[in-house]
């Protein structure tokens, strides 16, 4: 396994980051030993963030005592300078901590600078000359504003979605920011759990030497397959490269990612899985897509108000109206035996 450096953060870690999302649905024991194995095996870098419940409470936690032997990044989707600082004082809490590697702002629908009125990035400024924070991040899901934050010159590093799903656009970004000298940290490597085989997925990463993949990591059994990698990491060979192009042209075109940003909707429907249905049936078939949770989340379908809202929200700006109209018929033909998913 390579190590990379992060942009102008001087920040070198190996090539295999523990996204902490998904530890939030752990028991605090779980999530603690999974932690803590992660460290063990290599893993030294940790990206939560204040929206993700308890996660940063459970860093903190299996981390005590070690603050110096690792690099944590957390996020805040504060609008206002008030707010930036509650968030700021209860990461450091949760975490046990009195700095944080790399603090981000979280899902950004404008890039903030200084003297925009907003006075959010002389907030960054101030908690970086207080020694709270050592690197200013920001994360996005809209390729516009991921461009626009890398060539603003004032974050060191961009989180934005990237895997070998990725467009052409998603690969420049990750060059420009080679070229600007500003730290990429992949999310989404998997493609929101489209992306079945890790295997593809960490071979991919290797061909950018600048792109940090924070794998979303939840259970013991997903930790163990990313931290066999540290001893024998997949090489991007012709059978690979075979089995991602067919990947790719079987998901061109419009598809959910399962970000979630569309949510809540008016009527309860759960847009993230349900707008993805048909292909979830099929990349990762499980009775339990059939069961009676989902026939009635995915009957809430029917009560779309066309209101337009998870279209706004959608960073792909994608029709989501239409997908759940599209993936619900499909639902109901393979209920009802119609359709094989086998």
């Amino acid at each position: 396994m390579r190590d990379l450096t992060l942009g102008s953060t001087g920040i070198t870690v190996a090539q295999n980051a523990f996204g902490a999302l998904p530890i939030q649905r752990a028991t605090k024991e779980d999530a603690v030993r999974i932690l803590k194995k992660a460290y063990d095996g290599g893993m030294r870098y940790f990206d939560s963030a204040r929206a993700y419940s308890d996660s940063e409470e459970k860093l903190g936690e299996a981390f005590e005592g070690m603050r110096d032997k690792i690099y944590i990044a957390t996020k805040t989707m504060a609008k206002t300078p008030e707010i930036f600082w509650k968030d700021l004082e209860t990461s450091l809490e949760k975490l046990k901590t009195d700095y944080i590697d790399v603090y981000q702002f979280h899902c950004v629908e404008q890039v903030y600078r200084p003297g925009d009125g907003s006075g959010m990035y002389e907030c960054m400024q101030e908690a970086k000359v207080q020694g709270k924070i050592r690197h200013i991040g920001i994360t996005a899901h809209k390729i516009k504003i991921a461009f626009e934050a890398v060539e603003s010159g004032l974050y060191e590093t961009m989180q934005f979605p990237f895997s070998y799903l990725a467009g052409e656009q998603e690969k420049k970004l990750v060059a420009l920011c080679k070229e600007r000298n500003v730290g990429f940290v992949c999310m989404k490597g998997l493609a929101g759990g489209l992306i079945t085989n890790s295997k593809a997925a960490m071979a991919f990463m290797t061909l950018y030497d600048n792109a940090l993949p924070i794998w979303g990591i939840q259970t013991e059994a997903e930790l163990d397959e990313w931290l066999a990698f540290m001893e024998e990491t997949p090489e991007y060979s012709g059978e690979i490269k075979a089995f991602i192009e067919k990947e790719q042209e079987e998901l061109s075109g419009n598809f959910c990612r399962g970000c979630g940003y569309c949510e809540p909707c008016p009527v309860g429907i759960e847009i993230h899985q349900c707008a993805r249905m048909s292909l979830m049936l099929r990349r990762s078939p499980s009775a339990s897509w059939l069961n009676e949770h989902w026939q009635a989340e995915m009957k809430k379908i029917e009560n779309c108000l066309h209101c337009n809202k998870c279209m706004s929200h959608c960073p792909y700006e994608l029709n989501t109206p239409e997908l759940l109209a599209a993936n619900y018929e499909d639902y109901k033909k393979v209920l009802a035996g119609e359709v094989s998913v086998d």
